[in-house]
């Protein structure tokens, strides 16, 4: 629980008891919460502090636990004890959750847990940013901060779609963009060319997921249609060179990542969509894993398991 803005080391594990549901609604026994920078981000420092006391965590998976009269999870049915995955919800970071059946869906049985409360954040971004950019099979593509959650994801279904991507990351990286699908190209001094090097043709659009000037500028000198250029990172670039910001506040972008929950959940369950997990903490640790997440490069997905 978030009571004051700033960073994880000012959050609180705090003991209350759980609502029973009510129509439309469910009760999750968390199993595992998963964890995105965007928890850290919306309760840090200069952000809207009227929003506090902020119960923090966007997506879990779980098993139920009980049920609302009347109600039905989004995929249909759902009883006690089914596995379950979740997103978007407020309070996640918890042993237990009392959410809006509209936003709960069977977990596939192939799916562990930390994976299934990992895939719809960062899928749902990855999804948003291949649509806005309008790519297509047999486009090349640059996509900056290759090797991150987000950055992972869109190597994926880019790869469904048939698109080519050049990904940017360190070379220690490079294996794990490799492995996704992806062309690696070292970020730093000389990115631009790095690019046409691999793309002589040229390329048809940039999703930047790094957020850094280098990115920002390498794309704009890429990329002559600013529609087909997005950023999730750099909103302010965004605004002062013409380009396209999306975040999941954005009433357009939470409808269309809410349209993709159930398309994301199919391809994962039969292996096309897979979500590495690096590590996993216990439920207490949440500020020093949501320290470590932010620290950068942590290797995957971390969740905290209650």
């Amino acid at each position: 629980m978030a009571e004051q803005l700033g960073g994880p080391g000012t959050w609180e594990l705090q003991e209350y008891g759980i609502a029973a549901p009510r129509a439309g609604e469910v009760t999750i026994q968390v199993r595992a919460a998963g964890m995105n920078p965007a928890d850290v981000k919306h309760v840090g420092a200069g952000t809207d502090a009227s929003r506090l006391p902020v119960a923090i965590g966007y997506e879990v998976a779980g098993v139920l636990s009980a049920i609302g009269p009347g109600t039905q999870i989004a995929t249909g049915g759902g009883t006690v004890g089914d596995e379950v995955l979740a997103f978007r919800i407020s309070g996640g970071y918890a042993s237990d959750v009392t959410v809006p059946a509209a936003d709960v869906f069977a977990k596939p049985p192939s799916l562990g847990f930390p994976e299934a409360a990992n895939l719809l954040l960062a899928g749902a971004t990855a999804a948003e940013m291949l649509s806005v950019a309008a790519v297509t099979a047999h486009d090349t593509i640059v996509l900056h901060g290759a090797s991150g959650a987000v950055g992972v994801s869109v190597l994926q279904q880019a790869r469904l779609i048939g698109a080519r991507v050049i990904g940017t990351a360190s070379p220690g990286r490079f294996d794990v963009v490799r492995g996704f699908g992806g062309e690696p190209v070292s970020y730093g001094e000389g990115l631009e060319q790095r690019v046409r090097d691999l793309a002589p043709s040229g390329v048809a659009a940039a999703l930047d997921a790094a957020g850094t000037d280098e990115a920002v500028d390498a794309s704009l000198a890429l990329v002559a249609d600013r529609r087909r250029i997005v950023t999730i990172a750099a909103k302010g670039r965004a605004d002062a060179d013409g380009f396209v910001a999306l975040a999941g506040s954005m009433p357009r972008s939470a409808r269309f990542r809410d349209a993709e929950r159930a398309r994301l959940i199919e391809l994962a369950g039969t292996g096309r969509l897979v979500v590495p997990v690096a590590r996993t903490f216990p439920l207490d640790a949440a500020p020093a894993a949501a320290a470590y997440l932010m620290g950068g490069h942590p290797g995957g997905k971390l969740a905290l398991v209650p």
